[in-house]
């Protein structure tokens, strides 16, 4: 795989939220980088920080939630340092999210069609909303909505999940963002449905070359769908690897106990292996490395410093005392 240059970089990303009960330190020191092109998965258990370091990179982290250190860099602009009317030109035109749940990301009291010819009029003064019905009609057509002119005038109740999911995406495509960020976009859906808006977003990340970050706890979908793989755990990138590299040789234990929770298909494996404990309280998470408490390699250094991401073979990034 040939990458293109660098598209987005995190660096030392630190998100806290500031609850009655403590700082919940959601993301912490994280590094990042994306390249032009590329469709990159972001793996993890549920509650380790994948959609709010996204949401961090759009600025938009709810409250009690607050970027309190770090640099966003995309396309060569630092996004921490525009003002929000600046910030609000680039979501949706340079950078698009695809939501988790669509029933919560499309507006109940308006059309399908309505939404995302108020998308394309809001982020275009010079486009008319004769112009803006044609543009949407074409991408209702593009994301294989059934009846797609009849669809247009239909209210979000209406449409099934697939459809409502496919309607989020063609909302998110329709100002050709150069950064699409799907989190989790078939969660809510059965699993035939699934593998179309998977093949779906493949085909649309292809035909147009956008870059694509994938969030995911799907082992399945990463292996079918990205090129680069970052594995978080509790705040954190443990490792980033290339995608046949990462499940061919694994180095973290918590990536290797991710893998080895999940069945084989070409294999028989007579019984699956858990990863023992719970991830940790982030309001007083453990000291050095996070997954310390439930790491079977632990070491005393393991308990008092945390362990950098170093590149420990080409491409191939790990943050463990064992490397």
């Amino acid at each position: 795989m040939n990458l293109g240059e660098e598209l987005l970089r995190i660096e030392d990303l630190s998100v806290h939220f500031f609850t009655y009960a403590g700082v919940v330190r959601a993301v912490e020191d994280l590094n990042l980088t994306v390249m032009r092109g590329e469709v990159f998965a972001l793996v993890g258990e549920t509650g380790c920080g994948k959609s709010i370091t996204m949401r961090a990179v759009l600025r938009l982290v709810p409250p009690p939630g607050k970027i309190v250190k770090g640099r966003i860099i995309f396309d060569g602009i630092d996004l921490l340092k525009l003002s929000e009317e600046e910030m609000r030109k680039i979501r949706g035109s340079e950078i698009a999210m695809v939501f988790q749940d669509p029933n919560t990301a499309l507006d109940p009291l308006f059309t399908a069609g309505y939404q995302v010819v108020e998308t394309l009029v809001a982020h275009n003064k010079k486009v008319g909303i004769k112009d803006a019905w044609k543009r949407a009609l074409k991408l209702f057509k593009l994301v294989d909505i059934p009846e797609a002119e009849k669809r247009l005038h239909s209210y979000p109740h209406e449409l099934s999940g697939g459809m409502k999911q496919r309607v989020v995406i063609s909302i998110a495509l329709s100002l050709n963002p150069k950064l699409l960020i799907a989190d989790e976009p078939t969660t809510a859906l059965d699993v035939t449905i699934q593998a179309q808006i998977l093949k779906l977003l493949k085909e649309l990340q292809e035909k147009y070359n956008v870059t694509l970050i994938m969030i995911t706890h799907n082992l399945g979908v990463v292996a079918e769908m990205a090129d680069r793989v970052a594995v978080m755990y509790a705040g954190s990138i443990v490792e980033i690897a290339d995608v046949f590299e990462l499940f061919e040789n694994p180095l973290h234990p918590y990536t290797r106990g991710l893998l080895g929770a999940i069945p084989s298909v070409t294999k028989r494996v007579n019984r699956l292996t858990p990863i023992p404990g719970t991830v940790p309280n982030m309001i007083n998470p453990p000291s050095g490395c996070k997954f310390h408490p439930r790491c079977r390699y632990s070491k005393s250094i393991c308990k008092l410093k945390k362990p950098e991401l170093k590149e420990v073979q080409s491409g191939h990034f790990v943050a463990c005392h064992l490397y």
